[in-house]
C-alpha cells in the first residue's frame, strides 16, 4: 500500500510546542493531511509515554492506532559531550517498535540524565556509546541522525558537528541506514557529498504543533508495519520508498549565513567576502547549511547519484493561503478558507500534488490554484532563511506560469 509518514515530531512535553500535540489532535490533522503513519515523538517522556500506553492500540506489527491513524514510537535525545578537543551537541532520533523495547531504552538513558524534565531531554552520552548502548537493547532499534545540517545540533552542523560520520559513530556507522535532511536542506543538496549515497535520506516535520504536521514527509509502497519501513530504509529499495516530500530549503531557518541580532543575511560567497563574520557588530555569523554543504561537497550542484529517491518540492497549504491572501497562516481566514478546501477535494497532500491542474482551477478560488499550480512548478520566490529565522515566500508573481487570459477559459 501507497501512503505517507513523518516520523519526527514532538509531543505538548516539549519546551515551545502546542499543548494540543494530544494523539486525538495529531490523529485528527494526520488526516486531513494525509499522513497515514506519524512518529509519537517524545516517548522517553515519562508522562507522554504513559499517555501513549493508555490511549494507542498496539497493531500487533510494531505499530500502533488511534483514530485509523498508524503511530510508530519515535523519540529524540540531544546528546551533548566533547570529543575531540570540541563540544558536540548532536540530535538522533530513536524508532522502537515496542513499549517494552521503549521502557528499557528509557532505564538505560535514565542514567546518562535527567530524561523527565522535557520531552526531547539532554543527555551527556557520545553518539558513539548511544548508538552501542540501544543496539545493545534491541538490534530492531532503528536510529537516525536529526537534521544533519543545523548549526547548533547535528551531526555535521557548522557549530558542533563533525566532517564525517564515521567520526561520530564509529564502527556503529554500519548500523546506521538513515539520515535526516532537515527543514534547511533537500536530497539535492545532500547528492553534492558522496560520502552520503549509501544512507537513505528522510524528510520529517519536526512539528512543535498539529498544523505543522506532513510539512515534510516520506512515501512508501510497502505494508503497514515497523519492520516493512525499516527494511525499505535500510535496502534503499526505490520500488518501496518511492519519494520524499520537501520544504523548499531556502524557507528552512537555517540555509543562508548570518547573525539574528544585526538582522544580517548572507549568502557563502557574502560570507567568505566578510571572512565568517557579521558585517555590522563584527561577532561570527552562525554559518548556515548551504555553506556547510558547499564545504563538505566533492560534487557539482545538480549531481544526481545512481538508485538516489527522488523528491518533491510543496509548500503547506496554508502558507499558500496566506500568501495570496496576504495574512499570517495562523489567521483565521485562512482556517476558513483551508477547511473550505480540505476535504472536498482530498486530503492536503492530494490538493497540493495529486489534483489535476484543471480540476483545482474549477473548484478553488483562482489565485490559490494558481498559487499551487506554481508551487509544482518551483514557481515562486524565496528570501531564505538564517540564523533561525524561518524564510520567507512569494508564491504570486508578475509574470505567473498560468496568464489571466488561460485562466478566462476555465
Amino acid at each position: 500500500m501507497k501512503f505517507a509518514a513523518d516520523l519526527h515530531i514532538h509531543s505538548k512535553y516539549s519546551r515551545a510546542t502546542s499543548p494540543n500535540m494530544n494523539i486525538k489532535t495529531l490523529s485528527e490533522y494526520a488526516k486531513l493531511k494525509g499522513i497515514s503513519l506519524l512518529g509519537t515523538g517524545d516517548f522517553t517522556h515519562y508522562l507522554w509515554l504513559e499517555e501513549l500506553k493508555n490511549t494507542l492500540k498496539d497493531s500487533g506489527n510494531g505499530l500502533f492506532e488511534y483514530n485509523s491513524v498508524n503511530f510508530m514510537l519515535t523519540g529524540e535525545v540531544s546528546s551533548i559531550y566533547s570529543k575531540n578537543g570540541k563540544v558536540r551537541k548532536i540530535h538522533n532520533v530513536i524508532f522502537v517498535p515496542s513499549f517494552d523495547i521503549a521502557d528499557k531504552v528509557n532505564a538505560v538513558l535514565s542514567s546518562y540524565g535527567n530524561i523527565a524534565y522535557d520531552g526531547r531531554p539532554i543527555i551527556g552520552i557520545d553518539a558513539k556509546l548511544l548508538a552501542e548502548v540501544l543496539f545493545g537493547i534491541s538490534k530492531d532499534i532503528f536510529l537516525v541522525p536529526g537534521h544533519i545540517w543545523t548549526p547548533w545540533f547535528s551531526l555535521f552542523g557548522s557549530k558542533s558537528g563533525f566532517d564525517s560520520i564515521e567520526e561520530c559513530f564509529g564502527e556503529y556507522t554500519k548500523d546506521i541506514y538513515a539520515l535526516e535532511t532537515g527543514l534547511s536542506s533537500d536530497p539535492g543538496m545532500n547528492w553534492q557529498w558522496s560520502k552520503l549515497d549509501r544512507f537513505s535520506l528522510i524528510s520529517n516535520s519536526d512539528s512543535h504543533s498539529p498544523q505543522k504536521i506532513g510539512r515534510e514527509a516520506n512515501v512508501f509502497d510497502i505494508e503497514m508495519s515497523y519492520k516493512a519501513v525499516t527494511d525499505a530504509l535500510k535496502k534503499k529499495d526505490k520500488k518501496k520508498f518511492l519519494y520524499t516530500i520537501e520544504f523548499f530549503p531556502e524557507e528552512g531557518k537555517y540555509h543562508y549565513d548570518g547573525h539574528r541580532a544585526c538582522n544580517v543575511r548572507l549568502s557563502p560567497e557574502e560570507t567568505k567576502k566578510n571572512k565568517n563574520n557579521c558585517p555590522v557588530c563584527g561577532k561570527p555569523l552562525t554559518i548556515g547549511v548551504m555553506n556547510r554543504v558547499a564545504e563538505l561537497a566533492d560534487r557539482p550542484e545538480g549531481f544526481v547519484p545512481e538508485n538516489s529517491i527522488p523528491f518533491k518540492r510543496m509548500i503547506p497549504l496554508s502558507e499558500i493561503i496566506a500568501d495570496v491572501i496576504g495574512v499570517g497562516d495562523a489567521s483565521k481566514a485562512v482556517d476558513a478558507e483551508y477547511s473550505a478546501i480540505i476535504p472536498r477535494l482530498g486530503t492536503e497532500l492530494e490538493v497540493l500534488m495529486e489534483v489535476e491542474s484543471d480540476k483545482l482551477l474549477k473548484e478553488l478560488p483562482l489565485k490559490i490554484a494558481k498559487a499551487i499550480i506554481n508551487v509544482r512548478s518551483g514557481n515562486v520566490n524565496i528570501l531564505p532563511g538564517f540564523d533561525g529565522e524561518y524564510g520567507t515566500i512569494e508564491i504570486l508573481k508578475e509574470k505567473d506560469s498560468i496568464s489571466e487570459k488561460q485562466l478566462d477559459l476555465f
